[in-house]
């Protein structure tokens, strides 16, 4: 009996955190990558749909928001609270978008998607704040690749089945379906004991705090990675359905090719990157930086052409990249969090890592008017193929980082 609690701890832990991540990123990823699709139905532009996308600005400011989350803490269940708090505001701004409908003023639109992005993006905080004060440092691979899965389990959702739900049963439904799995969630939390052999939390003024972080060893070049490796995959993952839609897929069969099937496939392909030893992290991290460049090049390529299959084997490959990308992406976010600042550190390794995803979705945008789809993904190919010669100039990048850290765990009851 003994043994089968001590096996069941982990499962608890990657389950519930899981569950959790997964009912907060699917709203999101039903507005960003979802609603483009609607949009382009409606008659959006190109440029329009990726002004739109600056609405997800709040997750660059993640750095800011994470300092209340790390400084007023109250006695019990910190980071519990403040889930439950910032959690009661996105689920507000959810049901507000549920009102309207996509003929609603474009100002309108952008006001409530923008507040539910910053609800969503502070929520974000101290639930992975506590994911990470809680996993102990042999779990924190597979619990990334678990972070990447649910994003795209949360693609299937939002930019999938909310899809054919919107198109079958019109604009509220998925917003009010949604809502209740973040209900769900928040009830979810009451499950965690945070408080019993936490670390001791520090409080901290930003700059202090924030020159704390690139202190450590290959915090700078791990910066410029955050912000430059993931944008070539999310922006061509972000065009993606409009790419399908404009070249006569209908928009069901964009839903169910895009938006289920490439996010299935970036899920498994994540949970199969969990299994990586965590000593292999950071040596993963150029390959996967050249499989970006190659699936978005290939991408460009088939955009160029009239074969329907050439492009879905391209998307195919993207969704593979993307899976790779964001597992590695969030177990090295978690092994450069220090402990006792789990939310500031996390806050502002999110922050420059969305920076550089919002401004390529937007770029994304207006390239595509000016070039085409092909002219577009070719140039963030070239990004992609610049940052894997980056990171195979510094070789050593993350090897005394993953050998040296110490790390205090909890557990969840």
């Amino acid at each position: 009996m003994r043994g089968e609690l001590t096996v069941s701890r982990p499962v608890m832990r990657h389950a519930l955190f899981g569950l959790i991540n997964f009912a907060l990123t699917a709203p999101g990823i039903y507005l960003w990558i979802g609603l483009p699709l609607v949009m382009r139905q409606h008659g959006w532009s190109g440029a329009e749909i990726g002004v739109f996308q600056l609405a997800g600005l709040p997750a660059v400011f993640k750095l800011f928001l994470a300092l209340p989350v790390q400084n007023w803490r109250p006695k019990r269940r910190p980071h519990v609270r403040w889930a439950w708090l910032t959690g009661g505001g996105y689920l507000i701004s959810l049901l507000a978008l549920a009102a309207l409908n996509v003929d609603s003023s474009k100002i309108a639109l952008f006001a409530l998607t923008l507040s539910a992005s910053l609800f969503s993006t502070w929520a974000d905080i101290p639930v992975n704040a506590l994911a990470i004060q809680l996993f102990p440092p042999a779990e924190r691979p597979l619990a990334g690749s678990i972070r990447s899965a649910v994003t795209f389990a949360g693609a299937i959702v939002g930019g999938g089945v909310m899809l054919l739900m919107e198109q079958a049963l019109g604009w509220s439904a998925p917003f009010f379906l949604l809502a209740g799995c973040l209900v769900f969630a928040l009830a979810l939390l009451g499950f965690v004991d945070e408080d019993h052999g936490a670390p001791a939390l520090e409080r901290m003024s930003p700059f202090a705090g924030w020159s704390g972080f690139f202190r450590q060893t290959d915090a700078k070049m791990w910066a410029i990675l955050l912000i430059a490796y993931y944008p070539p995959v999310a922006a061509a993952w972000i065009y993606l359905k409009p790419l399908l839609l404009d070249h006569g897929f209908p928009a069901a069969d964009v839903a169910w090719i895009a938006g289920i099937g490439g996010s299935a496939l970036g899920a498994l392909t994540s949970l199969a990157a969990g299994f990586l030893p965590r000593k292999w992290l950071a040596a993963a991290l150029p390959w996967s930086a050249a499989v970006n460049a190659l699936a978005v090049a290939l991408l460009a390529f088939a955009a160029s052409q009239t074969s329907g299959a050439f492009l879905l084997a391209a998307a195919a490959l993207l969704a593979i990249a993307m899976g790779v990308a964001s597992s590695l992406a969030f177990a090295l976010m978690m092994e450069f969090a220090r402990s006792g600042r789990h939310a500031a550190d996390y806050g502002l390794q999110s922050s420059i890592f969305t920076l550089g995803r919002v401004v390529a979705a937007a770029l994304a945008g207006l390239l595509i008017d000016h070039h085409g789809y092909p002219g577009m993904l070719g140039m963030f190919a070239a990004l992609a193929l610049l940052v894997c010669l980056l990171i195979r100039s510094q070789p050593r990048f993350g090897f005394v980082l993953l050998a040296d850290r110490k790390y205090a765990s909890n557990s969840i009851s």
